[in-house]
């Protein structure tokens, strides 16, 4: 048998295909479920229709622009995909907020998933979490300087996502296999080709900036409120993004539930409407960025249910210094770093005495 890596390559072996420019599009949006959303993809039968797919995909060539000078690329069976968001208003995203001139990444997930591809752990990041950021090149080329108590939001602002994978790298000690990122347009569209997905509220969430609007009980959220959803902010815990990642997580589960529910497989003009809004919607890195590869990808995912996905945030506590911004909680993140590297599940204790934004259990 020959033997793989962890990112499912042989060793030594080129791609031999041609490499994509970096995406000219723009790369804003929540991604919340991009690693769950390309499982859309995992139906078998779309032959020709790959051609046609393959046009919607643009890549980033991460490993070029990082070069060598990554942690090792542990062969344990396991996987980890950097999903990340950027909080661009430019384009068709303006209806969301101004543009004031250069993303920021608004939601990032590492996603780990475990030897076997039966379970996924999933560590949120919150945006404000103050962290020393290695330098990086910016988009031409320049080398911005590493900065100690950034925001880890601006490492995508000053250089893309390849710092953005760059300083996740430097925090965990992990090196990532893969990224994808989704757009907000991309997002609600996705979320309408599947039907809505549907959610519980155990208690009203009226909110002035999402213009969000929900009574308790069940509801099949659209892709407009699906986006107002994961954009809550102020009217849910204590306000923070603690409380948004919690509303995120909650949301991402009943994604991957609501995927499974539809019979997306068993349907060929659901399954082709799904994936050209998934293709459109992601840019992945230059690995999976043609449908051949994606397809690969989704299928060794396809064994894990919202069930099997287990879901923390980075444990933080609110900086002394600043109440608006967090800093990681030394020991205990360091104990999920290493629960993920040894490909463990993390520890119960690794989140004790962290901050949580008290948004439990607002969203099933």
């Amino acid at each position: 048998m020959i033997e793989q890596n962890k990112s499912g390559r042989i060793p030594g072996a080129g791609t031999g295909r041609r490499r994509k420019p970096p995406a000219a599009r723009r790369r804003t949006g929540v991604l919340l479920a991009g690693a769950a959303a390309v499982l859309v993809l995992a139906g078998a039968g779309l032959g020709s229709v790959y051609l046609r797919l393959d046009g919607n995909l643009q890549g980033v060539d991460i490993n070029a622009q990082l070069g060598g000078d990554r942690p090792d690329d542990l062969a344990n069976g396991s996987l980890d995909i950097l999903v990340l968001g950027s909080d661009s208003r430019a384009g068709d995203n303006a209806a969301y907020g101004t543009d004031e001139g250069g993303a920021r990444s608004d939601t990032a997930m590492v996603v780990h998933v475990h030897d076997g591809h039966t379970e996924a752990s999933v560590v949120s990041i919150p945006r404000d979490t103050l962290v020393t950021r290695p330098a990086c090149a910016d988009s031409t080329g320049t080398t911005v300087p590493g900065a100690r108590r950034a925001m880890f939001n601006t490492a995508y602002e000053v250089g893309g996502p390849a710092c953005a994978v760059k300083t996740v790298e430097a925090m965990s000690g992990i090196r990532m296999d893969h990224y994808i990122e989704v757009d907000f347009t991309g997002f609600k569209k996705l979320i309408d080709e599947l039907g809505g997905v549907e959610i519980t509220t155990t208690r009203a969430i009226r909110d002035t900036k999402s213009h969000l609007d929900l009574a308790p009980g069940t509801h099949t959220l659209d892709g407009e409120r699906s986006l107002a959803l994961v954009r809550t902010r102020k009217s849910v815990g204590d306000g923070s993004d603690l409380g948004r990642i919690q509303l995120q997580q909650a949301f991402m589960k009943a994604f991957l539930a609501q995927v499974r529910s539809v019979g997306v497989f068993t349907s060929p003009t659901k399954l082709l409407g799904l994936a050209d809004a998934a293709t459109k919607a992601i840019t992945p890195d230059s690995e999976l960025d043609s449908v051949k590869e994606l397809t690969g990808f989704a299928r060794g995912l396809s064994g894990i249910g919202a069930d099997q996905v287990h879901m923390i945030t980075l444990p933080v506590v609110y900086d002394p210094r600043d109440p608006n911004r967090v800093i990681p909680l030394e020991a205990r993140s360091q104990q999920v770093w290493a629960a993920l590297r040894a490909d463990r599940p993390v520890p119960a204790s690794a989140t004790r005495d962290a901050a949580t934004g008290k948004a439990d259990g607002v969203v099933r």
